[in-house]
């Protein structure tokens, strides 16, 4: 009686070993198809087709779904990108060729014998030309930066001659006001992709010209451990603190500049770059003293 209770015991171990072992061959086996399911999803080549549902347990089953739904999404998403990378291609296109006609005869009219208000008609024609230029090549340049039609490259850049190509650039407008554009010599460098940093921090000092009067903007760069800061400051009319997080935001104008020139784009334009490439923008300010602001470049 003893033996027989013994071998029964000893075949209840044996059974339960063996449903232990099963469980875990099908644990390992049901996590093993659901890291392949993520696995091709990250590649981008999940195909419901590549998997056996007849096998798959529920858990399986749902990611399986699920994946396949994302992967619906993801092409319908790139086919929805390849349409707008279509669309902007088109509005850069079609639009060159009429802005620069309205901007050649507006400049032949104003070189003509024109009386005062027909001179000054003349003038807004090309002022408003100008304004309609800018805001297309900043929506273009905007839209295929949100939607990965252009990517940044960032590589090991020098800042002083970036800073001083930007300097270049703005030095007529700035002492056509009668400012004094100051650059101080920096020997930082940063991870960035030139051409658009440089377009960023173009977009920055030129609103520090445009809404300053009187005094100077000056540029100079400071090195931590993680980021290179750079910073735009002027002598202008300043911003308002409560519109500190606003003056990032597409198209805004703040109170006291709605009657300048501008369209409100080019702060939007230079945060996305900057977030773009590891970077951001912070901005301090005293109302009629000026405005400081802090572009942080990555090392």
């Amino acid at each position: 009686m003893d033996k027989l209770i013994f071998a029964f015991g000893i075949l209840l171990i044996i059974i339960a070993f063996i449903i232990v072992i099963t469980d875990k061959l099908r644990t390992k086996r049901i996590l093993d198809s659901i890291e392949k399911m993520l696995h091709s999803a990250v590649r981008g080549e999940f195909s419901a087709d590549s998997f056996d549902e007849g096998r798959l347990s529920k858990l399986e089953s749902e990611l399986s779904d699920f994946l396949s739904s994302s992967a619906l999404s993801a092409n319908n998403i790139r086919g929805e990108r390849d349409k707008i990378r279509s669309l902007i291609s088109d509005i850069s296109h079609q639009t060159k060729t009429p802005i620069a006609n309205l901007l050649l005869y507006s400049e032949l009219l104003e070189n003509s014998e024109l009386s005062d208000v027909e001179r000054s008609n003349a003038e807004a024609i090309h002022e408003q030309a100008e304004k309609l230029r800018f805001l297309i090549d900043s929506l273009v340049k905007l839209s295929r930066l949100e939607n990965g039609i252009l990517s940044l490259e960032p590589k090991e850049t020098a800042l002083y001659p970036l800073l001083q190509n930007v300097v270049r650039e703005f030095m007529e407008k700035a002492e056509a006001k009668g400012l004094l554009l100051e650059l101080a010599k920096t020997d930082s460098v940063a991870v960035i992709d030139e051409k658009w940093t440089r377009e960023a921090v173009a977009n920055i000092v030129d609103n520090a010209i445009k809404y300053t009067e009187k005094g100077s903007v000056k540029i100079s760069a400071v090195d931590y451990e993680m980021f290179v800061r750079v910073d735009i400051e002027d002598t202008g009319i300043g911003i308002p603190e409560e519109e500190y997080s606003k003056i990032f935001t597409r198209f805004y104008r703040g109170k006291a500049v709605k009657q300048k020139e501008g369209v409100g784009i080019g702060l939007h334009l230079a945060r996305q770059i900057l977030s773009g490439e590891g970077g951001y923008i912070k901005v301090g300010s005293k109302e009629g003293v000026g405005t400081v602001f802090s572009v942080f470049l990555p090392r």
